[in-house]
Parts: C-alpha cells; structure tokens; sequence
C-alpha cells in the first residue's frame, strides 16, 4: 500500500472518515473503495444521518445523475450547505458512474479549495481499477485512498451477534459478506444472493466497464477457472490451457490483475529477493472470499470429516485471503519439494505460515523450517486444528488454532 492508502474494516473506515470529517475543510478527497455488498453505501448513509443538514448524499448511478446541469446544481447545494453550517460534506457514492468523473471532480474540487470553501468530500466506487487509475492521472495530490476490505469473522460476530467460532466456521463455509448472513440456512436464495449481487455485477459490471477487456468471454474463464483452485499453486500456461478461449497468456495475467483490483480473486508472487524471480513465477491463487469460492463450486462447502483434503484448502484459502484484506503483502515459497503456504509482511511483522488441519507429522514441517532458516527475519508459525498442535511444538515452531488466526490475526 501507498503511504496515502489505508486498508481497513467497516469499523476502522468509519472511525477514519469520521476524524477526516472533523478536520478543517477543506482537507483532501477520501477515495473510499472496497468489494461489492460490504457496507460503503451504509457507511455514507450513516455518515449523512449524523452530519444532519451539513451532510449532502449523491448516487452516480442514480437517474436523476443524467440530467444536464445536475453535477453542477449538486455542488452548488454543497456549497450553500458548507457556507450556512461552517462546514459539510459531499458524498458521492459510486462515483466512477458520473461520465468522466476524474475531470469533473478535479474542477470543482479546485473550485472549492480555490475559494477555501470548507467542504469536505467523501467519493466511493466498487472497482480500485477505476478509481484508482482516474485518481492517479488526475487527483494526483488531491486525495486518500481508503479500502473497505471484505469482512472478517470479528466482524460479522459484532454485527450479527455469533459466537466465535460459528463466525469463523462461517468465514470458511460461506465468506462473510453481511447481506448473505440472513439467508445462510437458505442455500439456494444464498447463493442466488451471492451471484447477482456480487460476482455478476462485479465481473459482468465493474470489470467488462473497462476498456482493456477486448474478450469478455475469456475474462469470465479465467475467473471461473481461479475460484475452483483456491489455494492452488497454478502456471499460467496450465491456466491458459484449461480455457475454451485460450488467449495470449500476457491476456489471462492481465485479467487476472483485474480480477484483483475487483477484490475477487488475488494472484500471490512466489517470495523472493529479486523482483524478476518473483513476477517470473506461477501465481498462487487467493480467493478473497470463501463466499466465491463456494458459490462457483457445485459440491458446496465441503465436510471436515467426510472430505478433509477439501476442507484444508477452504481453510487454507481463507486465511491467506485473510491475510491480504488485512493489507499485508502476502506471498508463497516453493523450491520443490519443499514449500510454505504463506509468507507475510507487513504490520504484522514478519511470518512464514504452514496451514494444517487434520493430524500431521513434523516432518510436513520441513519447507517452513528449511525457509527460516534461509530468510530469519521471519518467524515460523503453524495453523493447526486446537488439538495438533504438539508436532510444530516437538520441531520448536509456534503453533496456534487456525480459527485463532481468523479471529485476530498471528501472535502480536
């Protein structure tokens, strides 16, 4: 992340906005973005309810937004708003709808500091492509960045009052994305929840809005082919060649950026020193959402039990995706026939990660021990089921329950 980029929960987005709010206006735009159905749209709606008649909510995908002179007419009201009350807020929620936003946005908001007019000004968008690259050409200076990333189970168990570990069994089965909680004993109205007003507005909306996707066909393979191979070390020219519609293989990384910048699907470098090895490698994929993963899979979630292999790599998905929506740098290790399944940097500190559940020997523990050795600034951590964690200990690892991990994170 950049140093004017915070990646954060609903609760840590609102406690930002709210002290970026309270600050004298005019400050700099805060860019809000995140995945679909994770609480933007509330979040400005709540912000507008406190702000009162200081606060001015706006839609870019509202009708009324493609009437000639009403872009015009909207800042003038918040204009007349800030100048009456002292101060208030602009929000514009889904911003990247209003045609040529950048531009637009630029001039009024230059108009406003020109005229130190105290407005503050809150913009939200479900794509960081669109965003962000609008931001970077022509906000440059003129904005922070702020991601609301996908929820976690701390978060639904605030929210929807569950106990620990049935948000964690949650996280892992079905995602935690907060609109699908009311239909989870529902598996069929779940999951028509999950496709409409997520995956297909995000892929089939957001993404082929882009100018760069020449082959929507091939864009919606290659996010079918990566949510069935969560967790999975995969070359491109593997992926390429599991396509219908093939394409260029510079065509299927480059969708698989996007599917990135969507918060979809996220494909890890293979840790190294030196950037070329790390780009030349195969991605590992990381389903940002175990909700996706489990929407395109036709078994459902798997049975700890019954298919244990499965369950292992839900768990280990989700806690890579974890990892990344917390904002750390997440990579993998591979030098055959040792691996590690995550390696993470970041404000956690440095850690090499194994993700286990079922029994397991210590010699399983060979490629995270062999890493740490190689690279010690990292230290070495196991995810095991609650009562396995005696090989990690028996080989001088640390250990903790992997639902541990998906409540709060690694030991700080």
């Amino acid at each position: 992340m950049s140093d004017n980029e915070y990646r954060l929960g609903y609760a840590g987005c609102r406690e930002h906005l709210v002290r970026r709010l309270a600050e004298p206006a005019p400050g700099r735009i805060q860019l809000l973005t995140g995945p679909r159905q994770v609480g933007k749209t509330t979040l400005l709606l709540e912000l507008a309810r406190d702000l009162g008649d200081a606060a001015l909510y706006a839609a870019g995908d509202a009708p009324e937004t493609a009437v000639p002179g009403s872009w015009e007419a909207l800042w003038r009201r918040a204009q007349e708003a800030a100048r009456a009350q002292g101060r208030a807020a602009l929000l514009l929620d889904e911003i990247q709808y209003v045609p040529d936003w950048p531009t637009r946005l630029k001039t009024e908001w230059d108009r406003v500091r020109r005229h130190q007019i105290p407005l503050h000004v809150v913009a939200t968008g479900s794509s960081a492509l669109r965003l962000g690259t609008g931001s970077r050409e022509r906000l440059a200076g003129r904005f922070e960045r702020l991601t609301l990333t996908h929820w976690t189970a701390r978060d639904l168990a605030g929210a929807f009052g569950l106990e620990r570990d049935e948000a964690v069994g949650a996280v892992v089965a079905q995602g935690a994305y907060p609109g699908g909680v009311p239909f989870r004993a529902d598996p069929a109205r779940w999951k028509a929840y999950v496709g409409d007003a997520i995956v297909e507005p995000a892929v089939g909306r957001d993404l082929l809005a882009q100018g760069g996707v020449r082959k929507p066909g091939l864009l919606r393979q290659v996010f079918a082919a990566c949510a069935a191979l969560p967790a999975q070390v995969v070359s491109l020219q593997k992926l390429r060649g599991a396509l219908d519609d093939a394409g260029a293989l510079e065509t299927v990384s480059h969708y698989l950026r996007l599917l990135e910048e969507a918060y979809l699907v996220a494909g890890l470098e293979k840790y190294s020193r030196r950037p070329s090895r790390r780009r030349a490698a195969p991605p590992k994929i990381a389903v940002l959402s175990n909700a996706i993963v489990a929407v395109t899979d036709p078994r459902g979630a798997p049975h700890p039990a019954r298919e244990p292999d499965r369950y292992g790599t839900w768990v280990e998905n989700a806690c890579l995706a974890y990892a990344w929506n917390a904002g750390q740098q997440v990579t993998y290790w591979r030098e055959e026939p040792l691996d590690v399944d995550g390696v993470f940097e970041g404000s956690w500190g440095s850690w090499a990660v194994e993700v286990k559940t079922g029994a397991f020997p210590v010699r399983d523990l060979t490629g995270l021990l062999q890493f740490v050795r190689r690279y010690p600034a990292f230290r070495p951590l196991v995810l095991c089921d609650d009562r396995r964690t005696e090989p990690a200990r028996a080989a001088g690892v640390l250990a903790i329950p992997w639902t541990e991990f998906l409540w709060s994170g690694p030991p700080r």
